[in-house]
Parts: C-alpha cells; sequence; structure tokens
C-alpha cells in the first residue's frame, strides 16, 4: 500500500501529514509527500524550506516510515502534482489538508483539494 499527502509548511498542513504517518504505520505502507510552490513560487510559503524536508525525513526515518519527498520546484498546480504523483506509485490512498474558505474564496481561487476531487471523480467515473 502507498499513501500520497499533499504537504504544505501550515497548520493544515501538519494536520494532513500526521494522519497520513499515523495510517502509513497503521497500515505498514509507504508514504510520498508532495510539496510544490504556488504557481512557480519558490518563495511562496507554501513551499517546504530545505529546514522543512529535513525535519521531515528526520522524523519519517525515527519513526520507520517508508518514504519518499517529492518537492516540485516547477510545478503550476498543486493537485497535478499530487495526482501524478498517486497515479505513478499507484497510491490507494491520497491525504490533503483543507481549511475554511468562503464561497467567494472557493469561486475565485478555487483549492487544490477541490480540483483533486473533481479530477478524481471524472477520472474514475465507470
Amino acid at each position: 500500500m502507498t499513501i500520497v499527502v499533499g504537504y504544505i509548511p501550515s497548520p493544515e498542513g501538519l494536520s494532513a501529514l500526521d494522519r497520513a504517518i499515523a495510517r502509513a504505520q497503521r497500515d505498514d505502507a509507504k508514504l510520498v509527500v508532495v510539496n510544490t510552490g504556488h504557481r512557480n513560487n519558490t518563495a511562496h510559503p507554501n513551499y517546504a524550506s530545505d529546514q522543512d524536508l529535513d525535519a521531515l525525513v528526520e522524523r519519517l526515518q525515527g519513526l520507520g516510515v517508508e518514504h519518499e519527498i517529492r518537492q516540485q520546484d516547477m510545478a503550476t498546480d498543486a493537485a497535478d502534482e499530487i495526482l501524478t504523483a498517486a497515479e505513478e506509485v499507484d497510491a490507494s490512498l491520497i491525504v490533503i489538508g483543507v481549511r475554511r474558505r468562503s464561497a467567494m474564496g472557493k469561486l475565485i481561487a478555487g483549492s487544490t483539494a477541490q480540483r483533486c476531487f473533481l479530477r478524481l471523480a471524472v477520472t474514475s467515473w465507470p
């Protein structure tokens, strides 16, 4: 079993990561952590720093969780990167953190989770 988690260094991203780690430990699964910038912006807070990733690797190694870290610096869409990773590793589960947004915020900016759900629904439809 392989689990893909979309990770950004935020409370929501850390919560998703915690849940994915717990599930990986429970199921003895491999964890693939996907982090991207925001529209090719590696200075954006969504793009994890080297220190963030080093701490994450240390944590996963300490917990004995088999893992792979993917960080795309030229990603234009986080949902695409998460879904591509999930397809490449034949993931059994995708974990994504979500935050509350207003209806207007969703309309204007959308969300990675929303885009993932919609694309999965379209590609998984019989």
